[in-house]
């Protein structure tokens, strides 16, 4: 039985139409499916492990990064795996595990491809998908969110980056990678990545792997006002390793914190004054294709 837990309001209200689709495809291939919907934050992770209890073949998130996150907490662990159908505005986290956008070919992809072991990311005990951070990628995903009353897909996100050219200022966060030494610095971004791209295709780590049981660590210090417009056509065009101001380095644990600092959770927004991070090597099971498989390779 596959079990195909959907967000209906994902992609401003496209979420319920895909979930009936994909459940009607499934039926007509004579392929038992249980379709759910969500109804609240929160719930897509209480009806996975309902469906991990009940030894699903195959748990379908069908939605944005925020359901497939909630499904994957729910199953991570265990030795049921996700399938991921994007419905949602983002859906970031799916290229890096190459799966098509279009919904009726990302399940046809699903269905063909075998459950790989595939990397989670942990913050202070908690499980994240795809990307953490704080400095720039915060100030982005706060003005997106007041766009995408007005706007979909990419646009309330490069809204959001335009905004915060103009407003956001580095600060000093202080940061320790695999236990050594902490290091304060005046940062634009601190990016900590499973994933390659965050709000709906934006490079924070263009060469990650969701498959090498590493994290991605991602700083760029602060950049004058005068090279902001150049550096962001680079990170549009997922050059950000190549920025004279980027540090990089692949990582097993991760701490930063800073004064009031608030963290980017998988595109969630909390206040953190610290945070613990390191990656669980397999913890999850994909079905996607083999290792270092994503959209754009």
């Amino acid at each position: 039985m596959i079990y195909a837990i959907c967000n209906p309001t994902a992609g401003s209200g496209r979420g319920e139409k895909i979930g009936h689709k994909i459940q009607a495809i499934l039926d007509s291939e004579r392929i038992p499916c249980l379709l759910r919907m969500t109804e609240r934050p929160g719930h897509a992770t209480e009806l996975a492990r309902q469906a991990r209890d009940a030894q699903a073949e195959t748990v379908l998130a069908i939605g944005g990064d925020g359901t497939a996150f909630e499904v994957a907490r729910g199953l991570v662990g265990s030795d049921t795996p996700l399938g991921v159908i994007p419905a949602g505005t983002g859906n970031d986290f799916v290229k890096t595990i190459g799966v098509p956008q279009d919904p009726e070919s990302a399940l046809e992809y699903v269905l063909a491809s075998e459950p790989q072991k595939t990397d989670v990311g942990e913050i202070n005990g908690e499980m994240f998908l795809n990307e953490i951070g704080t400095g720039f990628d915060v100030s982005v995903l706060d003005y997106a969110a007041k766009a995408k009353k007005y706007c979909r897909g990419l646009l309330p996100y490069l809204y959001g980056v335009m905004q915060t050219l103009f407003r956001f200022h580095a600060v000093p966060i202080t940061c320790s990678v695999d236990g050594g030494p902490a290091v304060t610095r005046d940062a634009f971004v601190v990016g900590v990545a499973n994933g390659r791209w965050i709000g709906g295709g934006i490079g924070i780590a263009p060469d990650a792997r969701a498959d090498d049981g590493l994290l991605d660590v991602v700083i760029v210090d602060k950049i004058s006002r005068r090279k902001l417009l150049n550096r962001l056509i680079g990170l549009m065009k997922g050059k950000i390793l190549t920025f004279p101001e980027t540090h990089f380095v692949r990582a097993s644990q991760v701490a930063f914190s800073a004064p009031a600092m608030r963290v980017n959770v998988d595109g969630e927004i909390l206040a953190m004054p610290s945070v613990q991070a390191r990656v669980l090597p397999g913890a999850l099971l994909v079905r996607r294709q083999g290792s270092g498989c994503s959209i754009g390779d």
